[in-house]
């Protein structure tokens, strides 16, 4: 099993970039991933940030308000998380996550693009009843982002990404399934067993998921 801590960026910057993200963001989690498996975690420090709050820096990093937000060591600022482990890997001269030409690339950025959907859907059924008195929640936009959701993880079962290669694709399925293991918008383990299977392969293969998982699933 490969430590990918230890590695380091074999060309780019060596000064230390900021990352700001909390430990529980699905997309701040696909980048910290992204990091280690690519060697380059050491150069970067977790600060984190509330997008709620109007006084968080963060709004002026990304005048967006979202995270994750990568800042350079001269203040350059990237987001969103796919632009920022796009950047990650061009500082290796080996990038493992996405093939580098031809259609492999887009099909494999096509299957990322889904699995970031799932996450996408699911974070607005979180918000939906989180930000709206219960007798405001419109069941008819739950039902929509449900259904997105149902279909992009019908067709991952049917053809999930190899379990012991960490890729692109690999990450952010494994991400969207932790966030609806976590939030719970929608019961997925008793309809999709295949990617029940597949998570606990990639989980086994993966040591960089398993360091990532939010501070309370630690050692669990």
């Amino acid at each position: 099993m490969t430590d990918h801590t230890m590695a380091r960026p074999s060309h780019g910057p060596t000064e230390k970039m900021t990352l700001r993200t909390t430990l529980t963001s699905p997309f701040g989690r696909k980048v910290r991933i992204a990091a280690q498996v690519l060697g380059v975690s050491a150069l970067i420090e977790v600060v984190p940030a509330d997008t709620m709050d109007e006084g968080d820096s963060l709004r002026q990093q990304n005048p967006l308000g979202k995270m994750p937000c990568l800042l350079l060591g001269d203040g350059t600022a990237m987001y969103d998380s796919r632009v920022i482990i796009e950047y990650l890997e061009s500082l290796v001269e080996q990038p493992s996550l996405t093939p580098s030409a031809g259609l492999e690339r887009y099909q494999a950025l096509t299957a990322a693009s889904l699995c970031d959907g799932i996450t996408d859907a699911a974070l607005l059924m979180v918000y939906e009843r989180r930000f709206r008195a219960p007798e405001q929640v419109s069941e008819r936009w739950l039902a929509h982002q449900r259904g997105k959701v149902e279909r992009a993880l019908a067709t991952m079962e049917q053809n999930p990404p190899d379990p012991t290669k960490t890729t692109i694709a690999a990450i952010n399925l494994a991400c969207a399934l932790g966030y609806l293991d976590w939030r719970q918008p929608v019961e997925w383990r008793t309809t999709h067993p295949r990617l029940v299977e597949w998570l606990n392969r990639f989980s086994a293969s993966e040591p960089a998921f398993r360091m990532t998982a939010r501070p309370e699933e630690v050692d669990v």
